[in-house]
């Protein structure tokens, strides 16, 4: 029994393939090109599955699993998965995104990344079915000549057609040689590992139509490139990230998961629902219906933070958040953890700015954050919201204060 997918021209698949084509095509953003995906599907073999990641900083946050999820899917139906860390690449600097030259990192930096990228990858991916490449193993074997000769598979017009070189070429910005290299070698990694498919943010589009180009050149069958959106974050509005303080960490402890997964938004639910949760589709649709035949939309996000801290933890631990979450905002308890400090203030005073004693306790990493919270509704002492930005604090008092949802101190100020 067959059922019909269109592209380009109309193509049948059995339905057990139907259901790889829905689950692969979930979320994403583009497919290059779908028809090319459902002519490597009918192949019925294992197919090589390609994600590459330069190891630029020492932890990924849940923004970076939205892919490695979908790899996940693709080991659930028996493809081989790629893991290939860029430890070649890193020292060239992905150029994607960027408004100037990104600084090569050191061999030391990229080796001590590359080991924290592993160990938080297989919390979500099998390792017994992941295959780790560095490609240091080709790259850094071709040689001079080796690199003049792949250099010779494009040319500066090509480049300059991509969003980044070209605003950076017409703003008189400076474009590094070596960084016209960096397309060149991402594509080569495809050539070198023979990958039937490769997956990447929307903003490494250019680097993976690149891979396929090559792999044209070189007489191989061109991989199919699948890009995912960019997962918005805490806030709502912009793409997860460290730098705008909107990301939950994988290596972020349980309570803290937990409480901020249950503070997104209710619409914000069902996008992290598509591109985070291992529920099916159908499984989602069940949710979404019941939420609109009057379900409270919290019972919903309490399965997502349920799952994903489980995920990165363990169900016990995942439980154990709810509870806490639970007693601490439904029951108006505070944190069965709640840390206790005890902060000085400078000499000759009596009493101290309520700004700078959250920034000494580090519940804000500015004063200018302490404001806003403050003005904002968001600053509590002892359960008594503090709106005063000008509020001092006296020496010799013990309180709790509270930032935001879930930060919880009690602080002792002395002289």
């Amino acid at each position: 029994m067959t059922t019909e997918v269109k592209d380009e021209k109309t193509l049948t698949l059995p339905l057990d393939l139907q259901e790889q084509f829905e689950e692969i095509r979930r979320g994403t953003e583009a497919i290059y090109s779908e028809q090319d995906l459902i002519k490597k599907l009918l192949e019925r073999r294992p197919l090589i599955v390609k994600l590459g990641a330069d190891p630029t900083a020492p932890d990924i946050h849940l923004g970076h699993t939205v892919v490695i999820n979908k790899l996940r899917t693709l080991q659930k139906f028996g493809h081989h998965i790629h893991f290939l860390i860029g430890d070649f690449t890193a020292l060239v600097g992905d150029p994607s995104g960027r408004s100037a030259t990104r600084p090569p990192l050191s061999k030391e930096q990229i080796l001590a990344n590359a080991k924290t990228y592993q160990e938080q990858l297989f919390k979500i991916l099998d390792p017994e079915k992941t295959t780790i490449r560095f490609n240091s193993e080709w790259l850094g074997a071709l040689g001079t000549e080796g690199v003049l000769r792949l250099a010779s598979q494009s040319t500066v017009a090509r480049m300059l057609e991509r969003d980044d070189f070209h605003k950076r070429y017409h703003n008189n910005q400076s474009i590094a040689i070596h960084e016209f290299l960096y397309p060149l070698f991402q594509g080569y990694d495809s050539v070198a590992m023979q990958a039937d498919i490769e997956f990447g943010g929307t903003d490494q589009t250019f680097n993976l139509l690149m891979g396929r180009e090559l792999q044209k050149t070189y007489g191989q069958a061109q991989q199919v490139c699948i890009t995912m959106p960019l997962l918005v974050g805490l806030d709502g509005e912009k793409k997860m990230s460290k730098s705008l303080g909107n990301y939950i960490g994988v290596t972020d402890e349980p309570n803290e998961m937990y409480g901020k997964v249950m503070a997104i938004s209710d619409d914000l639910m069902w996008d992290w629902y598509t591109l985070l949760s291992f529920k099916s589709l159908a499984q989602i649709q069940e949710l979404k219906d019941k939420v609109a035949n009057g379900m409270n939309p919290r019972d919903a996000k309490v399965e997502l933070a349920l799952e994903i801290t489980a995920r990165f933890h363990s169900e016990q631990a995942a439980l154990a958040a709810k509870e806490e979450f639970t007693n601490r905002f439904a029951k108006g308890q505070l944190p069965t953890d709640l840390e206790e400090l005890t902060v000085t203030i400078p000499d000759g005073q009596d009493d101290y700015p309520l700004a700078n004693l959250l920034k000494d306790a580090q519940m804000v990493s500015s004063t200018s954050e302490a404001y806003r919270n403050i003005e904002g509704n968001g600053v509590s002492i002892d359960s008594e919201k503090v709106t005063d930005r000008k509020h001092r604090v006296a020496a010799g008092t013990t309180a709790v204060y509270q930032v935001g949802k879930r930060k919880f101190k009690r602080i002792t100020l002395v002289k």
